[in-house]
């Protein structure tokens, strides 16, 4: 027997038993055959056969529809203020695997759509040397920075909450402190975190002559590639850069990044002070800076606890900043 006829026939079968109970009990049976109306949805997917007039109908009706509900994609763009802001995918529908997912349901059935993402024609990669700051405001995404050069002492704490939370941070690591501490490297990276270059001796990158900030970048990068790292960022130390850092870094295949909302964790602030510049700042796209210190190893948990209730979805500057699309859950559609 075909197996999606035999789930229809135990759920119709499992239904018809609870309605004699219901009926026993004087329960409520219109609430309980509104509840077989709705999921019996479930089971729509019976093979019927279509003639080649319905089926040239259906491709009509579900072109028709793909018109409508294409939502087209956004280009990665320069701005005045935030400088280099990334582009957001679109959607289509795909119209032959949608046709084949409905072509067999029974008639009358809810159409469901398959839907494909659509890159835009102009990505982040394409606008030159600018510093980033912030991803797409239609993304409800937001990164964790840690940039390393010490505090060992707060990294076991912070990762075991990025752990307990599923989240994943991108880590800025010195150079000197990567060369010193790959152990602790290495569980950043097999904990699925995101590592990237944070220069090698943390220098002031904007006052350093070109030779000297390629120095800084190239030797961290060497680092990096010794440990498997496919690297795309570069944080420069404090936030200093100049024309000359973002063009090197480009150089060495990196894009620059700062950050939406400095946390100041370095300066000690109570977790209610970072919560205050949190909740005050935090929008779609941004990026958060921190460290390894007591105020964000105190403060992380809560951190994530609220940007979850408000709906954003924390995680790496690499899911941040790319048009990759946020799969929202739309009743009759699926995405891949």
């Amino acid at each position: 027997m075909n197996r999606t006829w035999w789930k229809r026939a135990s759920f119709i079968a499992a239904s018809m038993l609870m309605l004699a109970v219901l009926v026993k009990m004087n329960g409520n049976i219109s609430s309980f055959m509104q509840h077989i109306k709705e999921q019996d949805a479930v089971y729509t997917f019976v093979q019927v056969n279509r003639s080649d007039s319905e089926k040239a109908e259906l491709l009509k009706q579900i072109k028709e529809e793909a018109e409508k509900l294409r939502v087209e994609p956004i280009n990665a763009r320069i701005d005045r203020v935030y400088k280099a802001i990334p582009g957001y995918n679109g959607l289509e529908v795909d119209i032959d695997a949608t046709y084949e997912l409905n072509v067999n349901t029974v008639r009358g059935a809810q159409l469901r759509f398959i839907y494909r993402e659509v890159e835009p024609a102009v990505q982040l990669e394409d606008l030159g040397s600018y510093p980033i700051y912030k991803g797409n405001p239609e993304k409800r995404s937001v990164a964790l920075m840690i940039n390393v050069a010490w505090g060992n002492e707060y990294l076991d704490s912070i990762l075991n909450t990025l752990k307990t939370e599923d989240v994943k941070a991108t880590f800025f690591l010195d150079g000197s402190w990567l060369s010193k501490n790959k152990e602790l490297a290495l569980r950043i990276q097999q904990e699925g975190h995101e590592i990237s270059n944070h220069a090698y001796s943390h220098p002031d990158m904007a006052t350093l002559s070109r030779s000297e900030q390629q120095r800084q970048i190239v030797k961290t990068e060497q680092l990096l590639k010794e440990m498997n790292v496919n690297n795309q960022w570069f944080a420069p130390p404090s936030g200093s850069f100049n024309a000359t850092t973002v063009q090197v870094a480009r150089e060495q295949g990196l894009l620059t990044v700062l950050w939406t909302i400095d946390t100041i964790d370095w300066r000690n602030p109570s977790p209610e002070q970072v919560m205050a510049r949190i909740k005050s700042n935090l929008e779609p796209g941004a990026m958060i800076l921190m460290h390894p210190t007591t105020a964000t190893e105190q403060t992380l948990p809560m951190m994530i606890q609220y940007m979850k209730e408000k709906g954003y979805i924390p995680g790496t500057v690499a899911h941040t900043l790319s048009s990759e699309r946020l799969h929202d859950a739309v009743e009759g559609v699926d995405i891949f």
